[in-house]
């Protein structure tokens, strides 16, 4: 059975589709490909059918990363298909769990930093959209600080599920 993860920022065209990247080739160098699915999506619909903001298909691209992207909008209907909506900042945790029909589907939402044990008080990834590329390389050490522990709750959920 596939496990799936969505990512989820506003216009899904900086940090969504960042931690897509990284968590995918996470999930690849664990061993874990076709067994865990990884997109991305946005709250929002402004820039579906778009690929990623220039400067975070080159800070991807700068430290190793694939970054092939089209931008899409987050459709309440896939909660029945996924296992974990990673939200990058409150703002999205609390939009997604508004969208969410049911108890258990709030429960699939998670913010990205609260698997990082190194994060401290403040669990959002700030958007680096209107800033320098300094901020879109923040964005990244902050989602791969967290993909680590990402991927070791979902390798325990995968085995709790075949237990």
């Amino acid at each position: 059975m596939t496990y799936r993860v969505c990512f989820v920022c506003t216009g899904n065209i900086c940090r969504s589709p960042m931690a897509e990247s990284v968590f995918r080739a996470l999930v690849k160098e664990a061993g874990l490909e076709g067994l865990v699915e990884v997109d991305s999506a946005g709250t929002g619909g402004w820039h579906e059918g778009d690929g990623a903001d220039p400067r975070t298909v080159t800070v991807l691209a700068d430290n190793g990363y694939d970054s092939v992207h089209s931008a899409r909008q987050f459709q309440p209907s896939w909660f029945s298909r996924l296992d974990l909506v990673i939200a990058l900042d409150t703002g999205h945790l609390k939009a997604l769990r508004r969208l969410a029909s049911t108890a258990q589907d709030a429960q699939k939402v998670r913010l990205l930093r609260s698997f990082d044990p190194s994060a401290d008080g403040d669990l959002d990834v700030p958007d680096p959209y209107y800033g320098g590329m300094d901020g879109f390389e923040e964005c990244l050490e902050m989602v791969e600080s967290a993909s680590e522990g990402l991927l070791a709750a979902v390798r325990e959920d995968m085995e709790g599920r075949v237990a």
